[in-house]
């Protein structure tokens, strides 16, 4: 019993990992200007149009990077492919078996998952909805309010059910170096 609540709590705390943060965060930042805030013409669709594709394919593929730390302490991202992983920061020298770092089903879910929960936010953009979507009614305006809840809910619950080990780039389990030092009161 202790195993499977173990596994769940561990997957919950890695939700911002698996979630697109830094993807809905770089589409938010550059969507007003792409889609000349919601007042588009067919040169602003197609950058709008161009930025939730590009964002949807780093989405997609970020799902599969992952980091690992060698017996040096060295740390080294790569992205998994069916045969292992391809390391991103030079060859690593020590004994790590990089086949068991391969891409699997599961892999492959979470980045469509991933992808899922991308887009809901990304077509409840105001921008986006002004752009593509300018006379869509009381009833999409209804769905697209409601659509990244419940396609963060989703999510959270699937990558919940089906936890993956993937670290992704930017998040490892070593320590970085900084130590937090705390300031002398000035009375002292």
């Amino acid at each position: 019993m202790r195993q499977p609540m173990q596994k769940t709590l561990s997957s919950a705390a890695n939700l911002a990992n698996l979630l697109p943060t830094g993807t809905v965060l770089a589409f938010q930042t550059l969507a007003p200007p792409f889609s000349n805030r919601g007042i588009c013409r067919i040169s602003n669709k197609c950058l709008t149009a161009s930025l939730v594709g590009f964002c949807s394919v780093v989405c997609f593929l970020s799902s599969f990077t992952d980091s690992f730390t060698d017996s040096d302490g060295k740390l080294y991202y790569g992205m998994a492919t069916w045969k292992g992983m391809v390391v991103f920061n030079g060859e690593s020298e020590s004994r790590v078996d990089l086949s068991e770092f391969r891409m699997r089903l599961v892999d492959l879910v979470h980045a469509w998952v991933s992808v899922l929960v991308f887009l809901a936010f990304a077509l409840s953009d105001v921008n986006v909805q002004s752009c593509f979507f300018p006379s869509g009614g009381e009833d999409l305006d209804v769905l697209v309010m409601n659509l990244p809840l419940a396609a963060g809910l989703f999510a959270t619950f699937f990558f919940t059910l089906f936890p993956t080990t993937r670290r992704g780039i930017g998040y490892s389990d070593s320590p970085t170096g900084y130590t937090y030092v705390r300031p002398r009161s000035l009375a002292a």
